[in-house]
Formats: structure tokens, C-alpha cells, sequence
């Protein structure tokens, strides 16, 4: 299960920016105003030495009022969750009162804290942190988010606070599709559950909020073992007063972790709403395989299914490659569809891609189509291989690979799709330029060329000399 990572500190340190840094997206809002962020902000760091979910927290003042006590709320909400803090700093700024406080708050949490001293890029690494010696959080580490400066040394320190990933064996060796059912309060999850149970095995009431953590069940249905993991409801920050709820982001994200595939419970009568789209950012982050389930489809008309349709396909073309299936969890329509669905994806993802027909796809991907060129070169794409699963991950190799348009790269994934019928999952592409085997030789090769020039003109100057 992942660990818990939260940002901490006083208003305009420079918190989101790094939020944005470690988790590779732009999800936090950034700009160079005190208080621009309010409610907690969830992503998860998927760095080999920091695997983790972070929040990102307004600024702690203290003697808050109004929203600033609000936002302190929060910020302490997410200190009670976290397993450890990145406490940030302004070494431009140097040590503050409310540096001190928020110290303070710090300590009497009880939780490791790793002292972060941001905006460091025009000083010493060395003594860019002295001023806050005094509030005894060990040596820390001077970063520049903005610069991406200092970032191996601030996940190195971070790795040290973190406890030990807990894998469990059965996890690692067992044959069952590990199903996470995410989506909103009251749209049918636990109802599902307990259709495939066969059970009222977990309480399912006409109340948003009923689950109030992630559950975990065993079935087998046709032959294949399944541990399906229902989820409390995730809802607008907004709208969660009850400190239990408080923590369903977090339980979701890690739900998300554990699962090889993720079905989005969707309501059919609301369609897509804002709060879906945010859970399938997340989904998309963490790169899972997916499957859309449009739940109460039976309680809707011709006419409402049919814009519900609509509506999805013009929402979802970020997404085309994720199955959506209409299903009624309270009367059993479409349940073994759905589970056929989820049975694909798995397969999708987990996928053995060989490399040859991996490189043969991506040459004739290249010659039907060649990217646009940038200052009068284009790129060359080689060859390519297979470099993981859940999702698969595919490495190609080329040269001013980092010119591809956005386009092309879209382009390319949606070609690996279609040709190895990938359904349900989405592809990685990674990129490598390979070394240029002429490069330095240049003046070596210019040499020889000259001594080669040398001689013919000493053999040619001897002919003529004999001609005379």
C-alpha cells in the first residue's frame, strides 16, 4: 500500500510547484500569490526510491480566521493522514515566525519531517539552509522546483522517512485479476460488489457515503479468481464534512495501486460528471486498464440513453481505448459482459509484445506516415521493445526523438492499439535517442580524409612526372 506524503508549510514557499515536480503533472495551480491554494491536492510520485501518494495543502498561518482557518483545517487533516511531511522553506526569504509555528505544528504531530528549503537556485546548497538550523529538523535538502534543481537529493532524504513497501507474497504469486471499483458516492459500487458475490456481503443503502473504506473480497465466476476491491465514494472536497470521508482520496488512489484493472462506476441517469472526469485523471496517471460501467441503464428511455451516449463520446475521445458498457448492478444486466470486458483488459495489459513485431509495426507506422520536420530535420525512429506491463510499456529507440509532436506520439500509440487489438488498456510510449556512433570523430575522419588526399596527390604527381 502506498505511504502518504504530505506538503507542508506557509503560504507562497513554493508548495505546488513542487507538488507538480515530483508528481510529473500540472495539476496544482501555480502563480506568484500568497493563498492560492485552499483544499488538498492529491497525486501519487511514481519514482522508484519515493513510490507514494502526496498532497499538496494551502499555507498554515497562524491566529487563522475565515477561509486562512479553513485552509489550516485542511492543512491539518492532511498532516493526521500523512506518514511523513516535506516541510518547505524560502531560503530567499530565510527563517520567518510563521516557519517557526508551523515547526511547531510539526512537532507535536509526531511524524518524520524532511525540511525542504525551496527557491535555493542563486545560492550555496551548502548554506542555503543555515538560518533554519535553529528549528532542529536535521540538515534538510535546498531544491528549486521551479528549476527542477536539488529533486534527486529531496526523494533520496524522502526515501529514508518512508516505511518499507509491505508487498504481500500472495499478491505477487497468486493467478486472481485484482479489480478496483471506483466512482462517486451512490452510484451502485457496493450493489455491483454484491451482485458478483452472489451476497449482501457489503451494505449497500440509498445514502451517499455508506463505504467508508476499501473492502476487499475473493470470488471466482466462470473459472477466474477475482479480489474485488470496493471503494468509498469519492466526492468534491467541497462537500466532505465527516472526518471519516476525509480520507477517500487516499483510499482510492491506493485502491488504484493495488489493482490491475479499474472499473468506473458511472451513473447513467447524470452521465459523465466533473468529480468522473477527476477520477479518470487519476486512473490515467497511474496508467491502469479500464472499463466504464454505466450504471441504472435500465431506469433510462431511448432518447435519454441515446444523448447519454453522445455525450460520452464526445467526452471520452481522450480515452477511446477504454471499453463502456451499460450494466444495471441492481438487476444483474450486463454483469457478464462486464466481467468479459474486464477479462480483456487484463489481457491487453499484461500482454507479451515481441520485439520484432514491435519494431516492424513502428516501420511501417513511420513510412506510412513520417513526422512534420522541425528547422529543416525530421526524426528517425529505429526500432522498439517491450519495456514492462500493467500497462504495457513500449521503448523506442531513434534520434531527435524530443521533437515528436504530441500528435504523432498519440499517433503511434493508437497504431500499437489496433495492431496487437488492445482493448481496455492504455500504451506508454518512452523514448530514447540513441548515441551517435560519428560523434567527436569528426576531426579523426577529417584527418584521414586529408592524409587519403595527401597521397593521391603524391601518386598522381609522380605519374606526371614520368609522363615529362
Amino acid at each position: 500500500m502506498l505511504p502518504v506524503v504530505a506538503i507542508v508549510g506557509r503560504p507562497n514557499v513554493g508548495k505546488s510547484t513542487l507538488f507538480n515536480v515530483l508528481t510529473g503533472t500540472r495539476d496544482a495551480l501555480v502563480a506568484d500569490l500568497p493563498g492560492l491554494t485552499r483544499d488538498r491536492q492529491y497525486g501519487v510520485i511514481r519514482s522508484e526510491k519515493t513510490p507514494c501518494v502526496l498532497v499538496d495543502t494551502g499555507g498554515l498561518v497562524s491566529q487563522a480566521e475565515g477561509i486562512d482557518y479553513l485552509t489550516a483545517k485542511q492543512v491539518l487533516v492532511a498532516i493526521e493522514e500523512a506518514s511523513a511531511i516535506l516541510f518547505v522553506v524560502s531560503s530567499v526569504d530565510g527563517l520567518t515566525t510563521e516557519d517557526e509555528s508551523v515547526a511547531q505544528v510539526l512537532r507535536q504531530s509526531g511524524k518524520p519531517v524532511l525540511l525542504v528549503g525551496n527557491k535555493s537556485e542563486a545560492a550555496d546548497p551548502n548554506t542555503a539552509l543555515v538560518d533554519f538550523a535553529g528549528l532542529g529538523m536535521g540538515d534538510g535538502v535546498a531544491v528549486s522546483a521551479a528549476h527542477r534543481r536539488g529533486i534527486g537529493a529531496l526523494e533520496s532524504g524522502l526515501a529514508a522517512l518512508l516505511p518499507e513497501p509491505a508487498f504481500r507474497e500472495e499478491e505477487e504469486e497468486d493467478d486472481r485479476i485484482r479489480i478496483a471499483i471506483l466512482g462517486r458516492p451512490n452510484v451502485g459500487k457496493s450493489t455491483l460488489v454484491n451482485r458478483l458475490l452472489g451476497e449482501d456481503r457489503h451494505l449497500a443503502f440509498d445514502q451517499p457515503g455508506t463505504t467508508r473504506d476499501s473492502i476487499s473480497s475473493m470470488v471466482e465466476l466462470a473459472g477466474v479468481k477475482y479480489e474485488l476491491i470496493d471503494t468509498a465514494g469519492v466526492r468534491r472536497r467541497a462537500r466532505i464534512d465527516d472526518a471519516v470521508e476525509k480520507f477517500s482520496v487516499i483510499k482510492a488512489l491506493q485502491a488504484m495501486e493495488r489493482a490491475h484493472v479499474v472499473v468506473l462506476v458511472v451513473d447513467a441517469s447524470e452521465g459523465l460528471t466533473e468529480q468522473d472526469t477527476k477520477l479518470l485523471g487519476h486512473i490515467l496517471q497511474q496508467g491502469r486498464a479500464l472499463v466504464i460501467a454505466l450504471n441504472k441503464w435500465d431506469g433510462l428511455d431511448k432518447d435519454h440513453r441515446d444523448l447519454v451516449m453522445h455525450n460520452l463520446e464526445r467526452k471520452l475521445g481522450y480515452v477511446n481505448w477504454a471499453t463502456v458498457l451499460p450494466i444495471s448492478a441492481l438487476k444483474g444486466s450486463g454483469i457478464g459482459k462486464l466481467m468479459k470486458a474486464v477479462q480483456t483488459a487484463w489481457r491487453s495489459a499484461t500482454m507479451e509484445l515481441p520485439t520484432p513485431e514491435l519494431t516492424r509495426v513502428l516501420e511501417k507506422a513511420f513510412h506510412d506516415h513520417q513526422p512534420p520536420m522541425r528547422q529543416g530535420r525530421t526524426a528517425k525512429l529505429r526500432y522498439a521493445h517491450s519495456g514492462g506491463k500493467l500497462p504495457p510499456r513500449i521503448v523506442i529507440h531513434g534520434s531527435r526523438t524530443r521533437t515528436l509532436p504530441e500528435a504523432y506520439r498519440r499517433y503511434l500509440s493508437n497504431t500499437f492499439i489496433r495492431h496487437f487489438k488492445l482493448e481496455g488498456t492504455p500504451v506508454v510510449l518512452e523514448f530514447r535517442d540513441s548515441d551517435n556512433p560519428y560523434k567527436g570523430k569528426k576531426n579523426q575522419l577529417s584527418k584521414r580524409q586529408q592524409e587519403k588526399r595527401k597521397r593521391l596527390k603524391k601518386f598522381t604527381g609522380r605519374r606526371s612526372g614520368r609522363r615529362g
